[in-house]
């Protein structure tokens, strides 16, 4: 039985700590470590079996390193900030210790996603004899293992990939934002980018867009963005003519977001206010509601899947494999709502796959690298069933 540290306790993090705590026969101890020690605390006392807690900064590798030496634990969950990726990868270096995620490395001053940081640490896992996975949440991570079952059991080649996301649940507020609030502004904001015929195509923000007939939700209003499970699939796949992300965004949350870029709200270098040095987007990120507190009154569905194209046996094929989630439900088993619960809870399959020796290698992995099949078996066990169609 398994020994997990778990460092972030935003709704994502009590997810996970939450669906670790009801699989004892894999997590035997867990220890959920932030900034804020109070916040560990609240999650804690949610659940009905020990939870260790603990402070620590996640951007003190240091103190993260002497956290691992005196708990000892089989792997550590990051599901702190993207900032902290690369300390938090640093500190299991240092000690040895296997190391998941579930959102890549994000430089704090550029609004950039890149693999490259972490894959950077290959050799060096490697020659550690240690793992790292990288994006074990939904979009990466499920989307990723998707597209690998998609290629294993249904495709001789994939040319086609089309990664769509909605969300059409109502949390009751005028503009909120349903993780990190800095995180989610910074990738919504930035320019749009797609894969096709070899190389990388850019469009302006939000420019680009359609409708789609969502499963259990109906006709929503979709966005081409940049996400960064394409960078990886696009290396791995090995046919992809094209791929493309989508996100649905109502237009209530899309004039506000205008507005607030107008006003330069969004904005992620410093401005002087009345003799001190602010960052306007982490000023905003301090008056909008706190994602982890919509939990209680959201209501409705999210649906995210992928759209795939490709040939089998020699004949053109269309398949399309998704996941439902109701809010009301999420909240109703583990206190969150369904965007921090469809991402904590790949990241404890990840977790589990891993501490149980299912998934196993030295170096730097993203999801689907590994065999889709367990993980696929256990996302119908643990909250998240998926549905396929041939269309």
């Amino acid at each position: 039985m398994a020994n997990v540290l778990i460092i972030g306790a935003g709704g994502v993090g009590g997810v996970v700590t939450h669906k670790c705590a009801q699989v004892p026969e894999v997590f035997e101890r867990i220890t959920l470590a932030s900034r804020t020690l109070e916040k560990c605390d609240a999650i804690a006392s949610q659940i009905d079996r020990p939870i260790r807690t603990e402070q620590v900064d996640a951007d003190n590798v240091p103190e993260l390193a002497a956290l691992i030496r005196e708990i000892k634990p089989d792997l550590v969950v990051n599901v702190a900030l993207p900032y902290q990726d690369l300390h938090i990868m640093d500190a299991c270096l240092e000690t040895k210790t296997d190391y998941l995620d579930t959102a890549n490395y994000e430089p704090p001053d550029e609004a950039k996603f890149c693999y490259k940081w972490q894959w950077d640490y290959q050799e060096r896992f490697r020659e550690a004899g240690v793992m790292a996975l990288l994006g074990s949440g939904f979009d990466p991570g499920v989307t990723n293992v998707f597209c690998a079952h998609a290629a294993k059991e249904h495709f001789d080649e994939i040319h086609y990939v089309d990664i769509m996301d909605c969300n059409a649940g109502d949390h009751g507020h005028p503009f909120a934002t349903n993780f990190n609030p800095e995180i989610n502004i910074r990738e919504i904001t930035q320019r749009g980018k797609y894969f096709e015929n070899g190389r990388w195509l850019e469009t302006d923000p939000l420019s680009v867009h359609k409708t789609f007939d969502f499963p259990g939700i109906g006709p929503r209003e979709m966005y081409l963005m940049y996400h960064e499970e394409m960078e990886s699939l696009t290396k791995h796949i090995p046919h992809i003519k094209r791929m493309r992300f989508w996100m649905t965004f109502g237009q209530e949350y899309l004039t506000h977001l205008r507005v607030l870029e107008n006003v330069g709200m969004t904005r992620i270098d410093p401005v002087v206010f009345e003799g001190h040095e602010i960052v306007p987007l982490k000023f905003l990120k301090a008056l909008l509601p706190e994602p982890s507190s919509l939990g209680e009154n959201y209501s409705g569905k999210t649906c995210i899947g992928c759209m795939i194209e490709g040939v089998k046996d020699g004949q053109p094929q269309k398949y399309y494999v998704y996941n439902i989630c109701d809010h009301a439900q999420a909240y109703k088993e583990v206190k969150a709502q369904a965007i921090s619960y469809t991402t904590g809870v790949p990241a404890m399959i990840g977790a589990m796959l891993m501490v149980t020796g299912v998934w196993r290698g030295e170096g730097v992995f993203n999801m689907e690298q590994f065999d889709p099949s367990p993980f696929m078996e256990k996302l119908n066990i643990h909250g998240l069933p998926w549905t396929e169609k041939f269309l």
